[in-house]
C-alpha cells in the first residue's frame, strides 16, 4: 500500500503507485487499461482494487500524446440557446458514445470572431476533428484548418465547392412547403418573420417561400418581410407586436416564421393581442423542436431530422480520420411539414 505523508496535497496516483499497490509490474497495469483480455481475471481483479483504493484516474491526455491521436470531437454550434442545435449535438453523441469518443461543445453565439477563437483553441488541442455550424459556410479559416490536418465537417450548410463533407437540409424546399400550406388553406398575404439578411439558412426559406408564391400566381408582394435582428423568443413577440400594428387592409392573414422560437414568441404575442391563432392569423414555424407540438396552440412547423443531421456529420468526421482514400460528401436531407393546430381553421 502506498501512504502518502499527513497534510500532503491530494493528487491523482500514478500508475506507478497502482503497481506498486498491486505487487505486478508498470507494463501489466498498462495491460489492465488498455489489453486487459490480455490479463489472468485474478491479477485484473487485484489491479483494478489497487486503483479504487488509490482513487486512480488514467491520464487520458498522456495516453492521446504517446498515441499521437486525439480521442475528442469537438462541435461549434451557431446559437448554444436554440434546442434545434442540442438535438443536432444529440445526434453526434450517439456517434461519439459507439466510438468511445468525447465531443466537446462550443457556441459562436452568431459572432465570427468568437468562432475563430473557438476553432483556433481546437486545433492547438489537437482534437480529432471539428464540426461546425459557421457563420460563414466559406470562410478561408475552414479551409486553412483542413490543409493543416484537422478534418472539418460542416453541418446545416453545404459550402461551395468540395473542401470539406457536410451535412444539411434542403431549406429551400423546406421554405416552399411552408407556404405552400399557407396558400392552400387560403392565405394570401403571408408575414415572412426572421433575419434572412444575415443567416443564409433563413436567407433560403423565404427564397423557398417566394417560389411557392410564384407557383400559385401571387408575386413577391404577397410576401410581407418583419425582419428580426435574431432568431429568438423575444424577436417572435416583437414581431407580433409590429404585424398587430398594420392597417387592417395589408395585415398579412398568416405568418411563416424562420424557426420554431420565433414562432413561440409570435404565438404569445397574439395572446396578449387577443389575436386569435389560426383564425386571425395562422403561423409556421421552422425545425418542429419538441416544444413546438406542446405549445398552447400546438404549432405547424417544418420538421428537420435533427439527430439525424448530427449522427450524420459525426460518422463523415469519423470516415474521414479513419478511412483511407476518403472522399468528401455533401448529404442534403428533405424536410417534411408537421400540420397541426396552428393553421388549421
Amino acid at each position: 500500500m502506498v501512504v502518502r505523508e499527513p497534510g500532503a496535497e491530494p493528487r491523482a496516483a500514478s500508475m506507478k503507485e497502482v503497481a506498486a499497490a498491486a505487487g505486478v509490474s508498470l507494463g501489466t497495469v498498462s495491460n489492465v487499461l488498455n489489453r486487459p483480455d490480455r490479463v489472468s481475471p485474478a491479477t485484473r481483479a487485484r489491479v483494478e482494487a489497487a486503483m479504487t483504493e488509490l482513487r486512480f484516474v488514467r491520464n487520458e491526455s498522456a495516453r492521446q500524446l504517446r498515441a499521437g491521436r486525439s480521442r475528442v470531437l469537438a462541435y461549434v454550434m451557431l446559437d448554444g440557446s436554440n434546442p434545434f442545435f442540442t438535438d443536432v449535438a444529440a445526434g453526434m453523441e450517439d456517434a461519439t458514445d459507439a466510438g468511445d469518443l468525447s465531443l466537446f461543445l462550443c457556441n459562436s453565439a452568431h459572432q465570427p470572431s468568437r468562432e475563430a477563437a473557438y476553432l483556433g483553441r481546437l486545433e492547438q488541442q489537437r482534437v480529432q476533428g471539428i464540426l461546425i455550424t459557421p457563420v460563414d459556410p466559406d470562410a478561408p479559416l475552414l479551409r486553412e484548418i483542413a490543409r493543416r490536418g484537422t478534418p472539418v465537417v460542416v453541418v446545416d450548410r453545404t459550402p461551395g465547392g468540395t473542401t470539406h463533407c457536410s451535412v444539411a437540409v434542403d431549406d429551400v424546399y423546406g421554405g416552399e412547403i411552408a407556404v405552400r400550406h399557407l396558400v392552400e388553406q387560403g392565405h394570401e398575404r403571408i408575414a415572412f418573420v426572421g433575419n434572412h439578411t444575415s443567416v443564409g439558412q433563413v436567407r433560403d426559406r423565404r427564397l423557398g417561400a417566394l417560389r411557392a408564391l410564384g407557383a400559385a400566381g401571387l408575386g413577391p408582394d404577397h410576401l410581407v418581410d418583419l425582419t428580426t435582428s435574431a432568431l429568438t423568443v423575444a424577436d417572435g413577440r416583437g414581431a407580433g407586436e409590429r404585424l398587430a400594428g398594420l392597417p387592417a387592409a395589408v395585415r398579412p392573414t398568416a405568418a411563416f416564421c424562420a424557426n420554431d422560437l420565433v414562432a413561440l414568441g409570435l404565438l404569445q404575442s397574439c395572446a396578449n393581442l387577443r389575436m386569435r391563432v389560426p383564425e386571425d392569423l395562422a403561423i409556421v414555424g421552422y425545425d418542429d423542436i419538441e416544444f413546438a407540438a406542446a405549445a398552447a396552440v400546438p404549432l405547424t412547423s417544418v420538421r428537420q431530422p435533427r439527430r439525424r443531421l448530427g449522427r450524420t456529420a459525426a460518422e463523415l468526421l469519423l470516415a474521414e480520420t479513419t478511412e483511407a482514400g476518403h472522399e468528401h460528401r455533401q448529404v442534403v436531407f428533405t424536410p417534411e411539414l408537421v400540420v397541426r393546430a396552428s393553421t388549421l381553421r
